[in-house]
């Protein structure tokens, strides 16, 4: 069973069911619309990723250091990642499904999330480390996941047709983790550390 099946259309007509399959064990999985593909496929490797990228998103959620201020974005950012996670398990010409998808609406908020940190934080002249504050450090690494995510989706991307506004959504969401890394540095009041290249 996919990871991201609770975004099935059908799911509500779906009988409770074990976690357990085993349909998996040959290295295959479903995608919606009963197709199986190969547990190495870049559509796996993509949607894997998201997965991956939620998961460290719920570990800076649970830091006890996480400014206020980041929360609610990030809050919405985990219930976004599970429909782009719905949205590559679900192929372009899938049958029988009515299929969840990233909209342009979706990047436009990670937009204006953008929009409102870049008015307060410092600007940059240089490159800075990944480091700081813990919630930070955290940040950079969910940044640098979703990165290797939205590589994954463009590798996909020219293979399958798929939905563009994955991959315009994962761009955006790269840098609005940028920026609330930053934002966790200077509300914990930590130095931000420029990279000087000689």
């Amino acid at each position: 069973m996919p990871p991201f099946s609770a975004f099935s259309r059908e799911w509500d007509r779906m009988s409770p069911m074990s976690i357990v399959t085993r349909t998996g064990d040959q290295g295959t999985t479903g995608l919606f619309g009963g197709q199986r593909i190969s547990k190495s496929s870049p559509r796996l490797h993509a949607y894997g990723t998201v997965d991956e990228l939620n998961a460290v998103v719920g570990l800076v959620l649970a830091e006890p250091g996480l400014p206020a201020t980041l929360r609610g974005p990030l809050e919405q950012t985990q219930r976004m990642l599970f429909r782009v996670g719905a949205d590559l398990a679900t192929p372009e010409d899938a049958q029988n499904t009515r299929p969840v998808r990233i909209e342009p609406k979706d990047a436009h908020e990670a937009e204006q999330w953008i929009k409102a940190l870049e008015s307060t934080l410092p600007v940059l002249k240089r490159f800075i480390l990944p480091s700081g504050s813990r919630v930070s450090a955290l940040l950079h690494h969910a940044r640098t996941i979703c990165r290797r995510a939205e590589r994954w989706v463009v590798a996909l991307s020219e293979q399958e047709q798929l939905n563009p506004e994955i991959q315009i959504y994962l761009n955006r969401l790269g840098d609005y983790l940028f920026l609330a890394a930053r934002q966790a540095n200077r509300e914990a009041r930590a130095e931000e550390v420029e990279v000087i290249v000689d």
